[in-house]
């Protein structure tokens, strides 16, 4: 079929794209190098449809379909929504991505090289035509162009030779791709979504969260975009959840299972009916970690795989949570987070904890019992602190003693619970002993960027300390505000505020910190406290982490390569991912920014990006299965040379 002729099927409806497709994720390059093909005449391969009722077809966008058999695409998305963006000059109806990559594409009329619009370099040069005006104009775009040229002498001679490669990239419409239908009342959704799986070994695939909601989008079009909304929404409050992790809480709502193959069954209406109870129940457990644990934004929190869990038990239950069972339940989330329960094999932890909720035995303590029985006692020890930047497992738990005890800010002596203070953007972490002065003195990054070094402070108070040393300041702040230091765990004696005794004031402080968390979680318990009898898991000596985010340049440069991830239209990594034992949850390493299940989630290897680490970081990541890259660029380039250079349907 013609190019010309795809085209006006999609503009007609008789050619759409089917709703569990994801968007479009091709870059500049790869557009221009589709046009440079199709213009010197090489294959650019075929297409695949769906040919189905288009009653019965569930497609993407707000277009309608044209009535009776329609085509939706199964492969060659990229390539049609690029020919389409070019030629017509906006996108197509089911569009769902960065419009500004197929637009004002050049090409210039003697080097015969296609370039993106560039002011400063094309303005004044007569060769460069604008694809989209050529294509909409048709072969009047030969005349105007024959006009134009013919005032500048030096160009008339070549007029012939333009005018021929102008009717050639014209001549593009024409062209012919082959195209493959699947077609017959045996291709249901669950056939026609393996089918997309295997003829595109080499582009996006569904991963299983992605096939579960492609068969919920067959029954509920609209499924995608509505918990798209939700989790927008959530995005405003600094929480960045995914559309699996959205679809796991509403798979424990509806069958009590972590595997995505038991939502398969649900009817539309109640996958709409889970949705409406999971989403409630997420917004509780938000509330209630935010208010009253004070992990308030994405950062610190740690053991979101939890949540389904406490989803499940909450949508059970008949009746508002009493004081104890919600501190219950909210210690058995902080205790999963501290110890990493959901940080190895998640789905069969979350199994295993939706289990223990089930039957006449089941319920709040069962869980606990379990995660004691699997860690071995939940008592923080003080080498439990030992660990540095933000990356370190007990890094949330020091946001979270800020948040629930009675923390105040330096500069103000105001109170930094989470419900006077708001959100972490208003809060920055302050190295009690400054880095400079530490640096100076020949300590390494573990030691300057250790947790028992750190504090969180207001903005102000940050600016205001700057690079001062401990006993110039702390007096400052204790004639000021008496009691601010001990407020934020700062031990009394005088002699550990010296640059000289720094790894004596980290013990000291670590063991003010396990005391602190011990005495919060007991008060969660209201008295039954014998959950924590027994010091959770501590080898002597205690275990070196690799890895960590040493700078804020460090995570600058992180968040910088997630946004351009973003405009790719690709996932976006973890920044500190922790990495741990898939069977104890004991951490391992923290790998800068990871991809733990693939940028193709579930499909395609594991990947790190390592700044500035150990070779031991590298080679933990390395015999984890991560591909890991040490520089942003080379990044970049495998991004660009092996993700978006395949064909993504």
């Amino acid at each position: 079929m013609k190019i010309s002729d795809i085209l006006s099927h999609i503009d007609s409806g008789y050619m759409a794209l089917p709703e569990f497709q994801r968007g479009y994720v091709w870059n500049r390059e790869q557009v221009r190098a589709l046009f440079d093909s199709l213009y010197r005449r090489h294959p650019i391969g075929g297409l695949l449809v769906w040919v189905t009722d288009s009653n019965e077809a569930e497609y993407r966008g707000d277009g309608s379909l044209a009535p009776g058999m329609v085509k939706l695409l199964l492969d060659g998305q990229q390539r049609i929504t690029s020919l389409y963006g070019v030629m017509r000059g906006k996108v197509p109806k089911f569009f769902d991505g960065n419009s500004s990559t197929f637009t004002d594409l050049m090409f210039h009329l003697e080097s015969e090289k296609f370039e993106f619009y560039q002011k400063q370099k094309m303005q004044d040069d007569l060769c460069w035509v604008d694809l989209t005006q050529v294509y909409k104009k048709g072969y009047a775009a030969i005349d105007d162009y024959v006009k134009k040229m013919a005032t500048d002498p030096s160009e008339a001679a070549k007029i012939g030779t333009y005018s021929s490669r102008l009717s050639r990239i014209l001549g593009v419409v024409d062209v012919g791709l082959h195209i493959e239908e699947i077609t017959g009342d045996d291709k249901g959704i669950d056939v026609v979504v393996d089918i997309f799986n295997r003829v595109n070994s080499g582009g996006t695939k569904l991963s299983k969260g992605d096939l579960a909601l492609a068969k919920i989008c067959a029954g509920w079009p609209d499924a995608r975009e509505t918990m798209k909304t939700k989790i927008k929404e959530w995005d405003k409050f600094d929480f960045s959840f995914s559309l699996d992790w959205l679809l796991r809480s509403v798979n424990t709502v509806l069958t009590g299972e972590a595997k995505f193959q038991f939502l398969h069954g649900k009817s539309a209406a109640e996958v709409q009916d889970g949705l409406k109870r999971a989403i409630k129940q997420i917004d509780t457990c938000l509330n209630l970690i935010g208010g009253r644990l004070g992990l308030d934004h994405d950062q610190v929190f740690f053991g979101r795989f939890g949540v389904p869990v406490m989803v499940r038990y909450l949508d059970k239950r008949t009746g508002p949570l009493g004081e104890k069972e919600r501190d219950k339940l909210l210690f058995w989330f902080a205790q999963a987070g501290m110890w990493g329960r959901f940080s190895g094999s998640t789905e069969s932890f979350i199994d295993q904890d939706l289990a223990a909720l089930e039957g006449p035995d089941g319920g709040l303590d069962k869980l606990l019992e379990q995660l004691r029985l699997w860690h071995g006692g939940l008592r923080v020890e003080p080498g439990h602190f030992t660990g540095w930047s933000l990356g370190a497992r007990f890094y949330p738990v020091l946001y979270m003693l800020t948040r629930m005890g009675q923390a105040q800010d330096w500069g103000t002596g105001l109170p930094l619970k989470a419900s006077l203070l708001g959100k972490m953007s208003s809060l920055e972490v302050h190295h009690i002993f400054p880095k400079a002065q530490l640096y100076k003195r020949n300590f390494k990054r573990p030691e300057v960027n250790a947790l028992a070094n750190f504090c969180f402070l207001t903005k102000d108070t940050n600016l205001d300390i700057s690079d001062r040393l401990p006993e110039e300041y702390f007096p400052e702040i204790e004639k000021a505000h008496p009691g601010a230091l001990a407020s934020q765990w700062i031990p009394e004696d005088k002699k550990l505020w010296k640059i000289e005794n720094f790894g004596q004031f980290l013990e000291a402080r670590k063991v003010l910190l396990a005391n602190e968390i011990n005495k919060r979680m007991e008060e969660r318990l209201h008295g039954d406290v014998g959950w924590l009898q027994g010091s959770a898991k501590l080898a002597t000596p205690t275990p070196k982490t690799y890895g960590a985010i040493s700078s804020a340049e460090e995570e600058e440069e992180l968040g910088s390569l997630n946004e351009w991830m973003k405009s790719l239209g690709l996932p976006q990594g973890v920044i500190a991912f922790d990495f741990a034992d898939s069977g104890t949850g004991e951490q391992k390493a923290v790998f800068d920014l990871a991809w733990p299940v693939g940028i193709q989630a579930e499909l395609s290897q594991p990947v790190a990006v390592l700044l500035n680490e150990e070779a031991e970081t590298i080679a933990i990541a390395s015999q984890g299965g991560y591909r890991c890259f040490t520089s942003a660029e080379d990044f970049k380039k495998y991004v660009e040379t092996e993700i978006l250079t395949a064909e993504p349907v």
